[in-house]
């Protein structure tokens, strides 16, 4: 046990601003759903609708980009500075475009909503919020070029400033715009839309301006030229990248489906689910983070060929994440019943009734929550360590089947032919969450054995290091 722990410290250290930098971005999410919350249950479950399908668009985004970490971190410990530089400006490259045609995609998906059997007033209000945010998945993929860049040289803090920006700006935006304060029109959910738009955009300018100022990293944004952009270069990201996309998209969409069973259910399952998925959500960037912190670690260590400190290194991340998870969960049980009253406008008289049964569902949905997250960390860190092996093509096929093969079907059966309800569409979630960690983790397992019987049956390739730079 001691070897995993002695890593903590370290891990912690490249983990932490990642952790604040991915909570700080959740928190633009919370403060919506706060503050649109204390307009009405129907305000709340348009902005849910509406950001249910940017989460789909924005995990194909953000899974493709994390194909830059592996490759600049390896680079790193090779000390491969053309390699650094082609990873870099070919995943901006990517990233750009993807972010413009996800915004096209969202915008031209609207009328789906009308097929999802949502409720007429909830729609009304979700499809011009849904044109803004739309729009803000382009600063937002672009910023995920240069963050993906940055953490894969270790130099995880940059992000972290700049959603600690993004968070200070999105909350003053929101309340002038959402209630009309001083000058400021009151827009409503629109007014929040603006806030994350704007806030997004700030993100991309500060990452810029930040990373460009390092001395040691001008290399790289210096004579930039579409020339240096290369098919083979590409065909390597994408072919990083792709699975990688899917891989979140499965995860993604599977809550996204569990956002529309709650809304087929009715309006005020939908809004506890929104509840329920924005606290358990933000619990979970801490997981999100150590699989930052496992995908650069064990890429160094990969590019190093140590492949036995590599194991020692990628266990003390699944370690750490799944104490912190148990430490969440608990503190769910103890406030289940509290924590949803910080959503909802408690003293109106007109919503006092839906509110009250918003809040009993949520506060089971917390239990279930609870439980689900640490399965849910277990399988990010593993699938983090995955990608830092490179290895994304055959995790991309178990996360297929463990969130629609197994999860799924039992969320959709329990949640409408079943008189759990909401509850049972998320019990269906923790059934697709445990069997990805299981599996992912039985993956890992078979690749780091199989690298490292490799390396002891040929000690030519395994030469001797003394470990990972510090921060």
């Amino acid at each position: 046990m001691s070897q995993y722990t002695r890593e903590f410290s370290y891990n912690m250290k490249l983990a932490y601003p990642v952790i604040l930098g991915m909570v700080g971005h959740t928190l633009i999410g919370i403060v919506d759903n706060i503050m649109v919350g204390k307009l009405g249950s129907t305000e709340l479950a348009a902005v849910s609708l509406g950001n249910s399908m940017i989460f789909i668009a924005m995990s194909i985004g953000i899974g493709f980009s994390t194909a830059i970490t592996p490759i600049v971190a390896e680079a790193d410990a090779e000390a491969a500075t053309s390699k650094i530089r082609s990873a870099f400006q070919h995943g901006l490259f990517l990233c750009t475009i993807l972010g413009l045609l996800l915004f096209l995609l969202v915008v031209f998906s609207k009328p789906l909503m009308d097929l999802l059997h949502q409720p007429d007033d909830v729609i009304a209000l979700a499809r011009p919020y849904l044109d803004w945010v739309a729009f803000s998945l382009v600063p937002l993929i672009i910023y995920q070029g240069y963050k993906q860049f940055a953490d894969g040289l270790s130099m995880t803090k940059y992000a972290m400033y700049a959603i600690i920006l993004a968070n200070i700006i999105h909350v003053i935006i929101n309340y002038l715009l959402i209630y009309g304060i001083w000058i400021f029109p009151k827009m409503g959910i629109i007014g929040a839309a603006l806030g994350t738009v704007i806030s997004r955009i700030m993100m991309v300018v500060f990452m810029y301006v930040i990373l460009v100022r390092r001395p040691q990293l001008r290399q790289y944004f210096e004579h930039f030229s579409f020339s240096e952009i290369k098919k083979t270069a590409i065909q390597k990201m994408v072919n990083l990248g792709l699975p990688s996309a899917m891989q979140m998209l499965f995860e993604v969409v599977l809550f996204t489906a569990a956002i529309w069973l709650c809304g087929n259910i009715g309006k005020t399952s939908q809004a506890a689910n929104q509840i329920a998925l924005s606290l358990a959500s933000m619990t979970f960037m801490f997981a999100m983070g150590l699989s930052v912190v496992s995908m650069i670690r064990v890429s160094n260590h990969k590019g190093l060929h140590d492949y036995k400190n590599l194991i020692v290194v990628a266990r003390s991340v699944f370690l750490l994440s799944i104490i912190i998870e148990i430490i969440f969960a608990a503190l769910f049980v103890v406030l289940h019943k509290i924590l949803p009253h910080f959503f909802l406008n408690m003293e109106s008289a007109t919503q006092i009734l839906d509110n009250s049964e918003v809040i009993a569902i949520a506060s089971k949905l917390l239990l279930v929550a609870a439980v689900f997250q640490i399965s849910d960390g277990i399988q990010v860190v593993v699938l983090g360590a995955l990608r830092g092996l490179q290895d994304v093509k055959i995790p991309m096929y178990i996360t297929f089947v463990a969130y629609w093969i197994i999860g799924f079907p039992i969320s959709y059966y329990l949640g409408k032919y079943s008189t759990l309800g909401a509850v049972g569409v998320w019990l269906g979630l923790l059934a697709g969450l445990t069997a990805a960690a299981i599996f992912l983790y039985l993956r890992f397992h078979y690749l780091t054995k199989k690298l490292v019987n490799q390396t002891t049956l040929n000690p030519k390739i395994h030469p001797e290091v003394s470990g990972i730079k510090s921060i």
